[in-house]
C-alpha cells in the first residue's frame, strides 16, 4: 500500500430541491393533536465555517494500548452497560456497543501490520444519512455526523450502509447512563466527536486526551477549515489517507503513515 497525498478537499456536491416544511399539526386520535415542526437545514448555533475532523498518526498508535477505547467508553457511559445475565462472552462481545475499536490493517504487498483506532469517519457525504428513513442520522453543518435517538426507529439501515462498521445497536435496556450522553434500547449510536464537550466549548475529545496522557500523542482533533489550527498545520506538512478513499466520501478522520 503506497502513500499518496489525500488531503481533505473543499468541493461540495450539488443537491437539487430541499424544500423546508413549515410547522404544522395533525390529529392522531380524537382529542389528541400532534404538533410537528421541522428544523431548518443547519442546527442553530452551528456554523459551516467550521469543519471538525481528526488526524491519527498510526506510527504513534501502540498495538496493545486501549486508552482511546476506554476513555470513549467512560466519557459516553458505555462502560456502565454490563453483560446481561446468561449471555455468553462471545455474544456480548459481538453485540456490545463500541464507538471506537482498535483494528489491524495488513499491507498485502509488504506484510506490514498497522494498528489504528476505527470510529465513525464523519464523512462529508455520509451513506448512513442517505439511507435513514426518518432523518435520525444526520450531518451537522460543522461536519459532525450524529444520530437523533428520539427519531431513530432501530431499522439499522445505517449500520448496513456504513463501510466502516462504525455503528452499534443497543440491544438491552440502558439502566445507567450519563446526562451528557443519553442512550436507549432500540437505537443506533456511534462516535460523535464528544459533541457535548465541543458544544460546551472544549476543543478536545476524550480519546485525544487519553492518548496524550499515555504519552503517545497519536490523535489530533480540530477545525480542518482553520489554517491556524494544529490539525490543519500538520495536514499541510504530512500526507494523509482516508480509509476507503475510493468511495469519495471525503471523511473527516484521516490517518498518516498508513
Amino acid at each position: 500500500m503506497g502513500k499518496h497525498n489525500d488531503q481533505p478537499d473543499g468541493k461540495r456536491r450539488q443537491f437539487i430541491g430541499g424544500t423546508i416544511l413549515a410547522a404544522g399539526a395533525a390529529t392522531v386520535a380524537p382529542g389528541i393533536l400532534l404538533t410537528v415542526a421541522q428544523a431548518t437545514g443547519e442546527s442553530q448555533g452551528v456554523s459551516s465555517d467550521v469543519r471538525y475532523g481528526m488526524l491519527i498518526d498510526t506510527d504513534k498508535c501502540v498495538a496493545d494500548c486501549t486508552a482511546c477505547v476506554d476513555a470513549c467508553d467512560k466519557e459516553n457511559g458505555l462502560d456502565l452497560q454490563q453483560k446481561p445475565k446468561g449471555q455468553s462472552d462471545d455474544d456480548w462481545n459481538a453485540q456490545r456497543p463500541q464507538w471506537v475499536r482498535k483494528v489491524q490493517l495488513k499491507d498485502r504487498q509488504t506484510g506490514d501490520i498497522t494498528d489504528l483506532p476505527m470510529m465513525c469517519q464523519h464523512c462529508e457525504f455520509p451513506p448512513c444519512v442517505d439511507v435513514c428513513p426518518t432523518g435520525a442520522s444526520f450531518r451537522r453543518a460543522d461536519g459532525i455526523v450524529m444520530v437523533d435517538r428520539h427519531t431513530c426507529i432501530g431499522c439499522r439501515y445505517c449500520m448496513m450502509a456504513c463501510p466502516y462498521k462504525a455503528r452499534s445497536f443497543i440491544h438491552q435496556n440502558v439502566v445507567n447512563q450519563l446526562v451528557a450522553a443519553p442512550r436507549g434500547k432500540g437505537c443506533v449510536e456511534s462516535c460523535n466527536f464528544c459533541v457535548h464537550r465541543i458544544d460546551a466549548g472544549k476543543m478536545t475529545t476524550a480519546c485525544q486526551d487519553a492518548c496524550a496522557k499515555e504519552g503517545h500523542q497519536a490523535i489530533v482533533f480540530g477545525d480542518l477549515k482553520n489554517p491556524e489550527s494544529e490539525i490543519a498545520s500538520i495536514l499541510r506538512e504530512k500526507n494523509s489517507r482516508q480509509i476507503r478513499a475510493d468511495l469519495e466520501l471525503n471523511t473527516g478522520v484521516r490517518y498518516t503513515d498508513l
